[in-house]
């Protein structure tokens, strides 16, 4: 699955990797990217993801400013949700979640979620359009920019090599 265990994996260790180099508190980084996607099946997976987490911090005995940080930060580290990053950890664990869409990590995933979705090879295509090519703009810090660029280049390059097949131009 596109957003399973490992995706989660990835995310922690890019975002801690991230809040290290960009000075984040650490603990909020790493608890915030553990639950961004608890609640994946929902329509709104950011905003049920941080409820559901603001429910099992608050039975951990977290404090409340560390509630609300790790909850901010799970609304706003969707593209689709549309919320604005307010703090460095909410912007980190964003483009920790962005760059695991990016790269050969991002075109493996999207066709894993369209074979889950049984999306055809152009609908694929589109949301690579609609999204994942322009996943590089919408990054915060320096060290997600950084890292986005040989990713994004990748994608770019399968995304042109794709459409060449498609339309018989490698053939030429």
């Amino acid at each position: 699955m596109a957003h399973d265990e490992g995706h989660v994996r990835r995310v922690v260790r890019m975002a801690k990797f991230i809040a290290e180099k960009e000075g984040g508190d650490i603990e909020i980084v790493l608890k915030s990217a553990e639950l961004h996607d608890v609640a994946r099946s929902a329509e709104n997976h950011a905003l049920e993801s941080a409820k559901v987490a603001e429910k099992l911090l608050r039975e951990q005995g977290y404090s409340e400013s560390f509630i609300q940080a790790v909850k901010h930060a799970i609304e706003a580290h969707s593209f689709s949700a549309k919320v604005t990053p307010k703090t460095l950890e909410a912007k980190i664990l964003s483009d920790a979640d962005k760059l695991d869409a990016i790269g050969a990590i991002g075109v493996a995933r999207a066709f894993m979620f369209s074979g889950e979705r049984q999306r055809s090879l152009e609908e694929t295509l589109r949301h690579f359009e609609e999204k994942l090519l322009k996943l590089k703009d919408f990054l915060y810090t320096e060290t997600a920019k950084k890292i986005a660029e040989k990713r994004h280049e990748f994608l770019q390059t399968f995304y042109e090599q794709i459409k060449k097949e498609l339309t018989f131009e490698d053939l030429q």
